[in-house]
């Protein structure tokens, strides 16, 4: 399961949507500019959270990849050992841990590696990694931000053709 689809597109599309709506009017009521783009940017930043909490699209994201993980421990014939999702704040790092030799361990963490959704593995709890939420919010923003030059070229458009006044 990669990341991208089920997990990133819509924060990135929310963003988008509430950047060229946010573009449109700011761009035309100068005097407020400001005040939309922050709006549009809160409401940008909320969506996202809201589709990663409450949504619930973390918690299908870890299903999934923990289902995967547990598929390639199998695949790999080493059910002793166990790998999951680091939690307390959700990232995409594995955490290993089982009965393993040292060419186990090293050849585990490059299977985890090639697992869809996986950033990075370790046999240790050091935690790390930067959260998915905050993965999430950063897509948000910059569906956003293309949101806002979407609206700037449009505007820049309409400008243009508001010169011709035949």
């Amino acid at each position: 399961m990669s990341t991208l689809w089920p997990y990133f597109w819509p924060p990135i599309g929310a963003g988008i949507i509430v950047g060229v709506i946010a573009g449109l009017v700011a761009f035309r009521r100068r005097p407020i500019r400001n005040l939309v783009f922050a709006i549009g940017l809160v409401l940008s930043i909320g969506l996202a959270a809201l589709w990663h909490g409450p949504l619930g699209a973390a918690d299908r994201f870890a299903r999934e990849v923990n289902l995967t993980i547990r598929s390639a421990l199998i695949y790999n014939e080493i059910p002793e050992v166990s790998g999951h999702l680091h939690r307390g704040p959700l990232t995409r790092r594995v955490m290993l841990s089982g009965p393993a030799d040292d060419f186990q361990r090293s050849e585990l963490i490059r299977v985890m590696h090639d697992v869809p959704g996986v950033g990075s593995a370790s046999w240790s709890n050091d935690g790390g990694g930067t959260p998915l939420v905050a993965q999430g919010i950063a897509a948000g923003v910059a569906g956003f931000l293309l949101g806002v030059l979407l609206a700037y070229l449009i505007d820049l458009r309409r400008r243009y053709n508001a010169q011709w006044n035949w």
